[in-house]
């Protein structure tokens, strides 16, 4: 399924009219029942209930007078509430608006005190909430009166259902410039948007559904969208499925380069993924004073020492050299889990990127390595996939947390053509961004995932997919099968689980997505 951001279903809106014939009214008609029986199905039904809708002056009030109407029709009472001007209505906003009017509902503006205190007594006693005030093209700081009716619905705790977006949430960038709406269910017209998936917007969009709302299938899958969910079935689509004389030498010789004195963890978890999700053969090169730890720790993975002259950690020309060694018969390497940052490790980093030559996965301390040497990622002899988390990816651009959350996708779409490399940026929604522009989005993962190690097993998991379906789009079905097992770890640990759950469960993940190909 794509992505939208709001010029974009703009666009197709308008196709729908001028292409298609269909009305502007129809579309509305159609949102505005789909939100009536999705607000039923939040509280059980709707007959004999209280729903309290208020709608904008926009198209997302026409849709929330649809709902109303409909609402009413399946038995509801409805309190309505207007927070903009009629005069100003588009024809199809006019018509519902009037349709309610030649039923009898009393539409109540928000002007006098008295106003006010309706709306509060209506919260107080209703059932649920229709939120319908702002559409797709809300940016910056709220005018006080929608300000005001914002603060109210949320202090109410009342459920609500938000109609395409979350009133104070940006379309494109999920960013909420003040307040918003802290709705139990959003209702996607169309597409889904950035603004549902990334930053504060996710976390005000709850559960987000998502209906056509009678757009022809043709313009929502439109190849003009640069932006994708993962969903299962288009991960299932990217792994081929594996043929009955493979053996290990052709299911992927995955090598990494990983841990340092104090930081074995992470070099074990990624190294377990990578054979967790299919890999063949797994080679593990360490500085040579871990050796013992990790040899003794992992039995199917083949560790091998590289000389760190007791410093348990990687640098220097010999280790250098080891490493391009056992690269050249690989047909991948991951390098960065738990490596260190000392400044013999970071050069130690960049010398090896400039020289292998196989598909190169980088995590973590390795990318740490390239923070003030970013020129170098574009020069080296393959297009690099980096797996920052939000933290990492920010520093290695030189810029604030913040600054990247503002407008990740966008953020992550210039860092990936400036320095030819594939993003993964790991956040509560992580995104895979290429070089050419193209974006994915995960549907999968939970906010137990945030532990220690997780990072590692995505690594590992992308690394570990290599020769097991093209190279390129590892990070897609990698970051669907990690969070996948992350949601399968979920049912059992909550909050609880660690990394070692989500490694454990890879290999059922992986199992779904072959058996949804057949």
């Amino acid at each position: 399924m794509n992505v939208s951001f709001a010029e974009d279903m703009r666009r197709i809106d308008e196709t729908v009219v001028k292409d298609y014939g269909l009305p502007a009214i129809a579309l509305m008609e159609n949102a505005g029942r789909r939100t009536a029986e999705e607000a039923a199905a939040m509280i059980d039904g709707a007959a004999d209930k209280v729903f309290t809708v208020f709608a904008g002056g926009g198209n997302n009030g026409g849709d929330a007078f649809a709902a109303a109407r409909h609402l009413m029709n399946m038995g509801a009472r409805v309190k309505l509430f207007f927070t903009g001007e009629e005069e100003r209505l588009s024809e199809a906003a006019r018509a519902m608006h009037d349709a309610l009017r030649a039923m009898g509902v009393e539409i109540r503006p928000l002007v006098s005190d008295r106003d006010w205190d309706r709306l509060r007594v209506s919260l107080r006693f209703t059932d649920a909430v229709v939120d319908g005030i702002l559409g797709t093209g809300t940016h910056g700081e709220l005018r006080k009166p929608v300000l005001r009716v914002i603060e109210e619905i949320n202090a109410a705790g009342r459920p609500v259902i938000a109609i395409d977006i979350p009133s104070g949430v940006e379309a494109d960038t999920g960013r909420i410039g003040s307040i918003a709406v802290r709705a139990e269910r959003t209702l996607a017209l169309g597409l889904p948007k950035v603004g549902h998936l990334l930053g504060a917007g996710a976390n005000a969009a709850g559960q987000l559904l998502v209906d056509d709302i009678g757009i022809p299938r043709a313009l929502l899958e439109g190849e003009a969208l640069r932006q994708s969910l993962i969903t299962r079935e288009a991960a299932a689509k990217l792994l081929p499925a594996r043929a009955r004389d493979v053996h290990k030498g052709t299911c992927g010789r995955i090598l990494m380069l990983a841990g340092s004195l104090g930081m074995t963890g992470a070099a074990a978890l990624a190294a377990e993924a990578a054979l967790r999700i299919g890999a063949g053969l797994v080679t593990l090169a360490v500085p040579e004073r871990l050796y013992p730890v990790l040899a003794a720790k992992l039995t199917e993975v083949m560790v091998v020492p590289v000389p760190d002259e007791g410093a348990g950690c990687f640098g220097g020309m010999k280790a250098l050299e080891a490493a391009l060694s056992l690269a050249q018969n690989m047909d991948a390497v991951l390098i960065g889990p738990g490596l260190g940052r000392k400044a013999e490790t970071s050069e130690f980093v960049r010398l090896f990127a400039a020289d292998v030559k196989v598909p190169l996965v980088m995590d973590a301390d390795a990318i740490a390595a390239f923070q003030g040497h970013l020129d170098a990622l574009r020069d080296l002899p393959q297009v690099p996939i980096l797996t920052p988390h939000l933290g990492e990816f920010a520093a290695l651009l030189g810029k604030t947390v913040d600054e990247v959350e503002d407008d990740l996708l966008g953020v992550a779409r210039e860092a990936a053509h400036a320095h030819q490399a594939v993003f993964v940026v790991k956040s509560a929604c992580t995104i895979v961004v290429y070089p050419d522009g193209d974006a994915f989005f995960t549907t999968c993962g939970n906010a137990g995932m945030a532990t220690a190690g997780a990072g590692d097993v995505l690594a590992g998991t992308i690394a570990g997919l290599m020769r097991q379906m093209e190279s390129g789009m590892t990070p897609i079905v990698g970051v669907y099968a990690h969070g996948r097992a992350g949601d399968l770890a979920y049912e059992y640990n909550g909050n609880g689980l660690v990394a070692g759950d989500i490694l454990e469960l890879l290999p059922r993940a992986l199992k779904e997505l072959t058996n949804t190909m057949v």
